[in-house]
Order: structure tokens, then sequence, then C-alpha cells
């Protein structure tokens, strides 16, 4: 058990100073344009759209089926929408 734990923090300190800044944003350019034309569908008025026909989708279903639960859905879909695009570039962007 001491051998084993002897081992583990080298190793741990040796992997922590080695490790490299995150470039996952950042770096190269073979899918930019995608990635702009995604995001302006998601965050333009495709994504506002289709925001607004999941909440009428659901509040649709909530009435059919006399329960809020599915006009819930809806909302919670729509802020998705709007939220996770920002979020998702953000993370990708970020550099350590």
């Amino acid at each position: 058990m001491i051998r084993r734990s002897s081992t583990a923090v080298p190793l741990a300190i040796v992997l922590t100073l080695a490790a490299g800044s995150a470039l996952a944003g950042t770096t190269g350019t073979e899918f930019q344009t995608m990635y702009t034309t995604l995001l302006n569908w998601a965050t333009g008025f495709l994504g506002k759209s289709i925001a607004i026909a999941a909440f009428i989708l659901g509040a649709g279903i909530g009435i059919a089926r006399s329960s809020p639960i599915p006009a819930l859905a809806g909302v919670v879909f729509a802020l998705f929408m709007v939220y996770v695009p920002t979020i998702i570039d953000s993370i990708m962007t970020a550099v350590i």
C-alpha cells in the first residue's frame, strides 16, 4: 500500500506540470464557416421560430392532457435554444 501511493504522488505532480493549455475552440479554421452558419441559425430567426413552435406544441399537448408539464417542457426547450449556443461557445473558446 505504501509503495503504490509513493509512485502516485510523483506521477500526479508530473502530469499536472506537463498539462498544456486548452485550445479546443481557438485553432483550425476548417469548420469555421459551418460553425458560423449553425450558430447563426440557432441564435437567429430559425432558433427563435423553433423555440416558439416548441412552446406552442407543448402548450397544445398540455391543454389536450390537462397537464402543465408539456408546456413546461416547451419552455425549457425554448430556454435551451436561447442559452446553449452561448454556453457552448464559452466552453469551447476557454483558454486555461
